[in-house]
């Protein structure tokens, strides 16, 4: 009798604590979480036709109004076009990505969901998912009026022009992801495009082939991922078959958009300071 008593009063003074600890994070990314996540981003941006419009109508205007300010000049809009058919998804999903998450940090509503059952990793891989499925919309149409519409003349297949867009709009929404995690407002959110995306766009080849520059410049443009989305879409553009330059440049723009949004989960804060 005794005995019981004692453990009842063991139970009675551990269970109060056990009950008040926070409940541990979960570590390993979980396919339900996520999804979660990547629902809940899409139900915001459905009730967001502005940011929607961005989002998928911008990226085909600017590819539009490059046409016709190339009018004169068909052979000049084939060989740049295919190149920005990248870039642009990259510079849209980079703004709004990194806008929409810092946004929801200075609501609170990140720190609401980090206190949940929730990791991360979860979080990242949702977010991803999400602007990864408006991505593939935005790819779509780009691509779609591009070679059907505006007659982008292209060797290679239009199948693989949609591969490196698309990967590039992931890039796109893993350093937007990453680059608000230092940012304290929306409009340091805007100002770190020229840190992340002029110097890019500026080496990645579209102006002047990367074998011409300064011996420095080629070397900084050599790790530059936007280097091989252009040099991708450029062997699109000049061959019929897959090539081995080309695989190689998928494969280390995929790995970029990896491992930013791998740095982007390690750096997520719960708030702004």
């Amino acid at each position: 009798m005794s005995t019981t008593n004692t453990d009842n009063a063991t139970d009675a003074r551990t269970t109060p604590r056990a009950a008040g600890r926070p409940a541990p994070k979960p570590r390993a990314l979980s396919p339900a979480r996520t999804l979660a996540t990547a629902a809940r981003v899409l139900r915001q941006l459905a009730h967001d036709p502005r940011t929607v419009a961005l989002l998928l109508l911008i990226p085909v205007v600017m590819i539009t109004l490059l046409r016709f300010v190339f009018d004169g000049s068909p052979r000049t809009f084939d060989a740049i076009g295919a190149s920005l058919l990248g870039i642009f998804p990259l510079i849209t999903m980079f703004l709004v990505t990194s806008i929409a998450t810092l946004r929801e940090r200075t609501s609170g509503t990140l720190e609401r969901l980090l206190a949940m059952p929730m990791g991360k990793g979860d979080l990242i891989a949702g977010y991803a998912l999400a602007f990864g499925a408006v991505a593939i919309l935005q790819s779509l149409l780009a691509t779609a009026l591009s070679v059907w519409a505006l007659g982008l003349d292209v060797i290679g297949s239009p199948w693989l022009l949609l591969i490196v867009a698309l990967l590039d709009a992931l890039l796109g929404t893993a350093l937007g992801l990453f680059v608000s995690a230092f940012a304290a407002s929306e409009f340091q959110a805007v100002q770190f495009m020229p840190a992340v995306i002029f110097p890019q766009l500026l080496l990645c080849g579209l102006f002047i082939a990367r074998d011409r520059m300064a011996p420095v410049l080629e070397a900084i443009s050599n790790v530059l991922p936007m280097s091989y989305a252009v040099d991708g879409m450029n062997e699109v553009l000049h061959h019929t078959d897959v090539t081995g330059n080309f695989v190689r440049d998928v494969l280390i723009v995929a790995g970029c958009a990896l491992l930013v949004l791998t740095l982007g989960a390690a750096t997520l804060r719960r708030r702004t300071a």
